[in-house]
């Protein structure tokens, strides 16, 4: 009887305290700050720093890596296991009974507990069916070997004008995070990345290795549409790009730890200098339903996901992920896709129209979502052994549009990740009136490319002339100064040529209070060092 009742307090046990629940632990300091800001090349690589030099993105404490003695102190906690951690959050995902990990917060060194289980922190849960994430996109069609679906693809979004002024993707760095990548260096149709030595490295996130053949052929195919070449058959979007491939996704199960190791590829994609990431992965529904996102999580702010893309966004690389097929299901676009810091791609078929599968928008705070859409049924694809067929799902949409990015970014690295991703919404075909299963459209890289063209022409025209802003004006002018220039002097004069204003300006003090002239049409005189610039200026 003894023994009996033991089992059964053991049995009781495990199920209010002993079962196994993830977390994320955030710690309370990092070490040696300090000195890793003021020796940046101790934490990132040279090409990290040259990409943030380009597009002023500050160095700071987020970029210096986790406390390892906390990892250390961590691992040795009763119970507890470390699965990934994050830089970023300076934070650990861990696994343990759900007392070990309360009991985590009594260490100075941790600063906060947050359970995946979300009525664990005092949210409801919110449980869904959960489906195959790849169901869309192992449903192959049609092997289709010709050159024809490539370039459906490919002139639908007019990506095939950008190359054509020889830009494809030369010198731009491209991270792709799927699930696995088997055959990729001995695939024909990446023989060029490889014999140019253009595949920079590989890393598996889950399994710890360089060995990212993971499981299935999900991340080779998604690849393909970036980067192969098969003469006469098919071209990616960026075939010129280098690449680096990070397996993030766990095929045989789901669980929130692959957001969590989705962000360390995130961070190590930062330190190494990536430009463009492309992720063709998209979390709701998890195999434990407690873990699951409620359309209240997927607020662009909230999930592991989520966090890590905005501070993706945040150190000036830019993301480019799948919105994901619920559209027949769950309904809206999964995490990380629900980011702001994200360019969330949806799909359509041959003729441009809504794929039924492509999860559609808005975000629970009202953003549009997906971004931009892309051809995602029936897109062409090229199998891990080399032949050239089609696949269905966002999963195809997401790298036909990244490929795109990397190749439109190479006309104008300068470009910020902010301004290029609103260039190319502003290219869409809806963006005047968006739809909550086409977002802003399909986008034309060619009018983005042209709107690149006008940009760096007016930043060459301020880097050597005067501008001034607004106008018309009310009350005070401001004055853009050129480059290299600190003093000036401003003349306005009336209709009539009489001069109404003369005043010295400086780069520091560079406003005019016009307040007191009259409402009219005036002549604005700015000279310095040898150099005049003249505007008409609108007195409101």
């Amino acid at each position: 009887m003894k023994k009996i009742l033991l089992i059964l307090i053991m049995v009781l046990a495990a199920q209010v305290g002993w079962a196994q629940q993830d977390a994320l632990v955030f710690f309370e300091t990092k070490a040696g700050v300090g000195e890793a800001l003021a020796n940046p090349l101790t934490i990132l690589t040279q090409d990290a720093l040259d990409r943030k030099a380009l597009h002023n993105v500050a160095i700071d404490e987020r970029d210096v890596p986790v406390n390892e003695n906390n990892i250390t102190m961590l691992k040795a906690e009763a119970g507890i296991t470390v699965h990934a951690k994050s830089k970023w959050m300076n934070a650990a995902y861990v696994r343990g009974s759900q007392t070990n990990i309360e009991n985590l917060v009594s260490n100075e060194y941790v600063n906060a507990v947050e359970f995946m289980d979300k009525s664990l922190n005092f949210a409801p849960p919110a449980p869904f069916t959960i489906d195959d994430k790849f169901e869309t996109e192992n449903a192959l069609t049609r092997t289709v070997y010709n050159y024809g679906d490539a370039t459906n693809q490919t002139e639908m979004i007019n990506i095939d004008f950008v190359h054509e002024q020889d830009f494809t993707g030369e010198g731009m760095v491209v991270a792709v995070m799927d699930s696995g990548f088997p055959n990729v260096m001995t695939n024909p149709a990446f023989s060029h990345v490889v014999d140019n030595n253009r595949f920079l490295g590989t890393y598996d996130f889950a399994l710890r290795q360089t060995n990212v053949d993971g499981t299935g052929s999900h991340g080779a195919r998604t690849l393909s549409n970036i980067g192969a070449i098969v003469e006469n058959e098919f071209v990616g979007t960026a075939p010129d790009a280098s690449f680096y491939l990070f397996r993030t996704e766990f095929g045989p199960s789901e669980n929130p730890v692959e957001e969590a190791w989705w962000v360390e590829a995130l961070e190590r994609a930062d330190s190494l200098g990536v430009d463009v990431v492309n992720t063709s992965l998209g979390y709701q529904d998890y195999d434990t339903p407690a873990y699951d996102h409620s359309f209240e999580d997927l607020d662009g702010q909230t999930t592991i996901g989520s966090r890590g893309a905005n501070l993706a966004f945040d150190k000036g690389m830019l993301l480019v992920t799948s919105g994901g097929n619920d559209g027949n299901g769950f309904g809206t676009v999964a995490s990380p896709a629900d980011a702001p810091g994200v360019l969330s791609i949806g799909a359509v078929d041959s003729d441009g129209n809504y794929a039924s599968f492509s999860s559609r928008g808005p975000t629970v705070d009202g953003r549009i979502k997906p971004d931009v859409m892309a051809k995602g049924a029936s897109a062409a694809v090229v199998s891990e052994n080399g032949n050239v067929t089609t696949n269905s799902g966002t999963s195809f949409s997401g790298p036909i549009i990244a490929g795109a990015v990397a190749s439109l970014w190479q006309s104008r690295p300068g470009t910020p990740n902010g301004q290029l991703m609103q260039i190319i919404r502003e290219s869409a075909h809806l963006f005047d009136a968006p739809t909550n299963e086409m977002g802003y459209g399909i986008p034309n890289f060619e009018t983005a490319y042209l709107a690149l063209q006008v940009l760096s022409v007016e930043d060459n025209l301020l880097q050597s002339n005067f501008a001034v802003y607004p106008n018309p004006v009310k009350d005070k002018l401001n004055i853009s100064f050129p480059e290299q220039v600190q003093d000036a002097t401003i003349i306005m004069y009336n209709i009539l040529g009489s001069k109404v204003i003369e005043h010295h300006i400086s780069a520091t003090n560079n406003s005019l209070e016009i307040s007191s002239l009259k409402s009219g049409v005036y002549l604005a005189s700015i000279s310095a060092e040898g150099k005049t610039n003249s505007f008409k200026i609108i007195k409101e």
